[in-house]
């Protein structure tokens, strides 16, 4: 009897403590100052902000390079990679010609043969190169170095000068290279009900 007895003064006991303790846990716990970190603003993104729209160059930041600015430029910084006049190095091959072979089967992947805009260009010296210094370009430079590439190329003459206007009516021969791939991603099988 005694054992009954403690058994449920035990569950009572417990009973009572549980309605405590769901009674003072029912309101939502206080939100923790974790204590780092601040609210980002516009001025915290825009270093990172460097996107550019390919298609007409929305986004690219002022500024301008003429060709024989960017020979300068090229010959300071880029030779030792991709060789005198793009045309190849000891760590990559060629940026100049190609031009027409992406309708072949032997294709030669430059900027005048690959890239439907020339903002593609721009946008990839200034994010990726020098190689051992992304981003440490000017603006100026990247113009400049974009329209010495170019001129290598064949698409602008050498009294060229590129900005933020002129850069996106740089006509690339491999505009219309390009054929939407509108196939499913995947080949899986759609399956609701007792699938193998």
């Amino acid at each position: 009897m005694r054992s009954r007895d403690a058994l449920l003064a035990t569950v009572l006991i417990l009973g009572a403590a549980a309605c405590v303790t769901q009674t003072s846990s029912s309101r939502p716990p206080e939100r923790p100052t974790v204590g780092f970190g601040h609210p980002i603003s516009e001025a915290d993104v825009a270093p990172w902000n460097i996107d550019i729209r390919t298609t007409d160059g929305r986004g690219l930041p002022s500024g301008r390079g003429s060709v024989a600015q960017g020979k300068v430029v090229y010959e300071a910084k880029c030779i030792a990679c991709h060789g005198p006049e793009a045309k190849g190095g000891a760590m990559y091959g060629t940026m100049v010609g190609g031009i027409g072979s992406f309708k072949t089967n032997s294709r030669v992947v430059t900027p005048g043969s690959m890239y439907p805009y020339a903002p593609i260009l721009f946008d990839y010296v200034r994010r990726s190169m020098p190689m051992d210094r992304p981003l440490s370009m000017t603006a100026d430079e990247v113009y400049a170095v974009s329209a010495y590439i170019l001129h290598l190329n064949g698409l602008v003459p050498a009294d060229a000068v590129l900005d933020q206007a002129t850069l996106p009516k740089v006509q690339m021969p491999n505009r219309d290279g390009f054929m939407l791939d509108d196939r499913p991603d995947t080949r899986a099988v759609r399956c609701m009900r007792g699938c193998k």
